[in-house]
C-alpha cells in the first residue's frame, strides 16, 4: 500500500474517534466542562418563622416553600437553610431530615379542589423529587448553631386553615435556638433549567423547627436577585393538594407582607447538548481540513 494512502487512512480514523467522543458526551453529559453553581437568599431577617417537618409515627405534615430558577441545566450537590428549634429540640434530638423540590403549579398537579384562595404560582400538587436522610434516602446533614436564643416577629405553624378561615394574621412571634443545617446531596439533585420550589423539612423531638424568612426582595451581595422572585407558601396535611400564601393569605392585611425563606444552593452548572455539538463539531471540522491540505501536498 502506498504510504501516501496511509496517513489519510489514519487521520480519519482519528476524525471517527473524536466524533464518537462527542457524541457520547451528548448521550451522557460530564461536569468536565461545568461551571460553578451558586444561589442564596440571603441571611434570617427575623420577620417570619413557618412549620416544616415530614409525617413522622402518624404525625402531620407540614411543607414550607420558596422558590428558585435556574436558568440552565444544574447537578445541585449542596444546600444550607436556617431555623429555630423550639421548646427543648436540640441539634442533638433533629431526627428526620428531608429536602423536597417542587415545580411551579399546574406542573405535576390536576385541577385542585376550591379551598383556597389562588394555586396561580403556587408549588405543585406532588414533588419533582426528594432526599432525606434515611438509609439510601441520598442526603447527609450537619448542624450550626447560630445563636441560643433567637426571635421571629411572628410565626405560622398551627394556623392553616381552608378558606374562608385561612387569614389568621399568624400564629404570633416565637423565640428559639437559631440553626444552620447544611445538607450534602450523595445522590444529586440533576435539574433542567426551570422554576422550582425548595423545600427543608426537620423533625425535632421535643420542640419543633420553623424555618427563618430571608430578605424579600433579595439583595446582592448576600443574596442572588432572580425575577420573578415569587413569595413563599405553606400547607400541612390536611391542606394536601392545595397552598397557601404565607404572606398574602395568612398574615393578610390591608398591605400584606410577603416572604422569602433563608436558603442557598450549589452545584455545578452543566453545559447544553448543543453546547458540546458545536464544540466537537468545530474541532472535527478543523482537523478534517488540516488531514485535506496535507493530502493535496502529499
Amino acid at each position: 500500500m502506498n504510504v501516501h494512502m496511509i496517513r489519510p487512512v489514519y487521520q480519519l480514523a482519528i476524525i471517527v474517534c473524536l466524533i464518537t467522543g462527542v457524541s457520547a458526551q451528548l448521550a451522557l453529559p460530564s461536569a468536565a466542562g461545568a461551571e460553578a453553581f451558586f444561589f442564596a437568599t440571603g441571611a434570617p431577617n427575623g420577620l417570619m418563622a413557618t412549620g416544616s417537618a415530614p409525617s413522622v409515627s402518624g404525625s402531620l405534615e407540614i411543607e414550607s416553600a420558596d422558590d428558585f430558577v435556574l436558568n440552565a441545566p444544574t447537578v445541585i450537590n449542596q444546600a444550607t437553610f436556617t431555623g429555630l428549634l423550639t421548646g427543648t429540640a436540640q441539634t442533638s434530638t433533629i431526627g428526620q431530615v428531608t429536602v423536597e423540590i417542587y415545580r411551579v403549579f399546574p406542573n405535576d398537579s390536576v385541577n385542585p379542589p376550591g379551598t383556597v384562595p389562588t394555586r396561580t404560582n403556587s408549588p405543585s400538587d406532588v414533588a419533582l423529587t426528594e432526599r432525606t436522610n434515611t438509609a439510601g434516602g441520598g442526603l447527609t446533614v450537619q448542624t450550626t448553631l447560630i445563636s441560643s436564643s433567637f426571635t421571629a416577629a411572628n410565626s405560622v405553624l398551627t394556623g392553616i386553615h381552608p378558606i374562608p378561615n385561612q387569614t389568621t394574621g399568624g400564629d404570633g412571634a416565637v423565640t428559639g435556638r437559631e440553626v444552620q443545617f447544611t445538607v450534602n446531596f450523595s445522590n444529586p439533585l440533576n435539574l433542567p433549567a426551570d422554576h422550582y420550589f425548595f423545600v427543608p423539612q426537620v423533625q425535632a423531638s421535643g420542640g419543633n423547627f420553623l424555618w427563618l424568612s430571608g430578605p424579600r426582595p433579595i439583595v446582592a451581595p448576600g443574596g442572588t436577585p432572580f425575577t420573578p422572585d415569587l413569595q413563599s407558601w405553606i400547607r400541612n396535611g390536611s391542606l394536601d393538594p392545595n397552598w397557601l400564601r404565607v404572606g398574602t393569605d395568612i398574615v393578610g392585611g390591608a398591605t400584606p407582607p410577603t416572604f422569602n425563606g433563608s436558603f442557598s444552593l450549589s452545584g455545578t452548572i452543566v453545559p447544553e447538548p448543543t453546547t458540546w455539538l458545536l464544540l466537537g463539531s468545530g474541532l472535527v471540522g478543523l482537523l478534517w481540513r488540516k488531514a485535506s491540505m496535507q493530502n493535496r501536498r502529499s
